[in-house]
């Protein structure tokens, strides 16, 4: 017979005594957790980020969507309070997405998000996460985030809507594929589903740098590294320090960049474009799935080593 171990569940409280003073700033470090059981690529933006005279845990966002995404946890069961905040805070910040982690998701509260999400638009999504501590044979504890609601479709990978043009279903099946391929093959993001839109962005190594496929104009394809930091100063200025390493960046990545600096912009964005449009034929847009892949993966390898650095020499 197998020699199995004991699982045993661990009190919160043991790791993190306060919710506000260990929970969320230890979260806030590990939005990566989070996302996969998501489905989801977030980034971090803001921590008791206030609303009126309130205060929301963790204001995130969604890089595939670029949607607000508000984070309220508890280490005890969900109550009512909880709950009330959570929806000011999404009013508060416009949030599509809303997150609920507690030790325990409460029937009354689960229905109630399973609710939300029968009722909103298409575009907004509400989840209630149970976040638990398990050990094995007494081993050092490890976090689980288990879903207990979401909306329906998220698990299929989109969610339809009836205001959705044919155009934006045509983008939402070629950025599903180009995401599964991704996350399954690659392990490059989180997310899970596609938007009715021509670009999708993922998560990088420096919270405001953004690696993005898109649809540009001019019957092009784009991949990119997007650069916002929040001040145009500073993006020019973090632009300026990889520009200064532009010979070794581009043989490392073995051919030559478009370095953008866009200087009547606030942003910048460094990238490579190949021809092609949504409205292709199947064998072409396979060709641009396949070259979106390569082109992701490659500015990871060269860039993802060099954004903490250039960020250092930017300040």
């Amino acid at each position: 017979m197998a020699d199995l171990g004991e699982l045993k569940s661990v009190d919160l409280r043991t790791i993190w005594p306060n919710e506000a003073t260990y929970f969320t700033p230890w979260l806030a470090d590990n939005l990566d957790k989070l996302s996969e059981a998501l489905g989801l690529d977030l980034e971090f933006v803001e921590q008791a980020a206030d609303v009126g005279c309130f205060s929301l845990d963790i204001l995130a966002r969604d890089a595939g969507s670029g949607s607000s995404v508000v984070i309220e946890s508890q280490l005890t069961s969900t109550d009512h309070d909880h709950l009330g905040k959570l929806l000011t805070y999404a009013a508060g910040f416009e949030a599509k997405i809303l997150v609920w982690l507690a030790q325990e998701i409460r029937d009354e509260h689960k229905e109630a998000v399973n609710w939300l999400n029968q009722r909103t638009d298409s575009e907004t999504s509400a989840f209630a996460v149970a976040v638990e501590l398990l050990s094995v044979d007494g081993s050092k504890p490890a976090v689980s985030f288990r879903l207990v609601a979401a909306p329906s479709e998220w698990a299929k990978g989109k969610r339809p809507s009836a205001a959705t043009s044919s155009k934006g279903e045509v983008y939402r099946a070629f950025f599903q594929a180009l995401l599964d391929d991704l996350r399954t093959n690659h392990k490059f993001t989180n997310a899970r589903a596609g938007q009715p839109q021509g670009w999708y962005a993922f998560s990088s190594e420096l919270n405001g740098v953004r690696y993005g496929a898109s649809f540009a104009r001019a019957g092009r394809v784009r991949c990119d590294l997007y650069i916002d930091l929040g001040e145009q100063e500073e993006n020019k200025r973090f632009f300026d320090a990889l520009h200064a390493e532009r010979d070794q960046i581009e043989r490392d990545f073995g051919r030559k960049l478009e370095w953008e600096r866009l200087d009547s912009k606030r942003a910048s964005r460094i990238a490579l474009y190949e021809e092609g449009r949504i409205t292709d034929a199947p064998e072409q847009l396979t060709r641009i799935h396949q070259w979106l892949i390569s082109s992701l993966l490659s500015l990871r390898r060269v860039f993802g080593p060099r954004l903490n650095q250039a960020s250092g020499a930017a300040t």
